[in-house]
């Protein structure tokens, strides 16, 4: 039986830029090996797989190489195509079971909202080869349950990391975060993400990563509610709200094109 799916630019409003996502509707019950090769097929940072549950959906993540537990851009692709695809009435609020537990997505406008558990950063010393690897003098080395977060001195240098990935690669984590205060008054800061051990070198727009940053930035600028970028080639662009344990993440989604897997 065919299988729909959906590519989706997350944490954009234009075509070809933030994030690209797969959206895989299951119509049956799949096991991690199929989502697994699927996820290959697709060569995206992140593909995700929509199952029916009793109270919403069951929703799983796929890099190239591994299933991960927290995914913030293909959460926003899947409920963009929920509603898009009328699978889920306009308004009503898009559940989801995850490896994280239940996560929630709400329509604000033209405007998609998650609600995402807060994971902040302990202070850590960051190993040598990962500083080495970065190339970079940081401000800030911490670590949260999934990252290392490395804060440095400005958006340029931000914008200038080359990592050795082969070097990051060995770094027994999911990825690291490189953050800086933005130099426009439209953002309140930047970020990139790496993750070459999970088989992504350089994500363009990490949802997950700012529930890291948004309890980091917001002991540092003294509030609560954020408009974030991340720089990398493609770009993208969050709204970004701390409530206590929870991360609001808030982005826009435009669908590029529809198909079906035959296998």
């Amino acid at each position: 039986m065919a299988v729909p799916i959906i590519q989706v630019n997350a944490f954009t409003a234009e075509p070809f830029s933030g994030n690209p996502a797969a959206v895989c509707l299951l119509t049956q019950s799949r096991d991690a090996i199929w989502m697994q090769r699927v996820a290959r097929e697709m060569n995206l940072a992140e593909t995700a797989f929509l199952g029916a549950h009793d109270d919403g959906f069951e929703l799983r993540w796929f890099t190239p190489t591994v299933e991960v537990d927290l995914c913030g851009h293909a959460t926003l692709a899947s409920a963009h195509v929920l509603w898009e695809s009328g699978r889920l009435p306009a308004g009503e609020m898009a559940r989801f079971h995850t490896r994280s537990g239940l996560l929630t997505a709400a329509q604000k406008g033209d405007w998609i909202e998650l609600d995402f558990p807060s994971t902040p950063a302990e202070p850590a010393q960051a190993p040598p080869a990962l500083i080495a690897a970065l190339g970079v003098s940081p401000r800030y080395t911490g670590k949260s349950r999934f990252d290392y977060l490395i804060e440095v001195d400005s958006e340029q240098t931000v914008r200038g990391v080359r990592p050795d990935f082969s070097g990051l690669s060995k770094i027994p984590t999911r990825g690291v975060i490189v953050t800086a205060r933005s130099e426009v008054d439209d953002f309140d800061f930047v970020s990139r993400f790496f993750a070459p051990a999970f088989g992504i070198d350089e994500d363009p727009v990490t949802g997950s990563a700012h529930c890291c940053l948004a309890p980091f930035w917001s002991e540092r600028l003294g509030k609560h509610e954020f408009m974030a970028r991340q720089v990398s080639s493609r770009g993208g662009v969050l709204k970004v709200r701390l409530a206590d344990d929870r991360v609001r993440l808030g982005g826009q989604a435009v669908t590029v094109w529809r198909g079906e897997l035959l296998a």
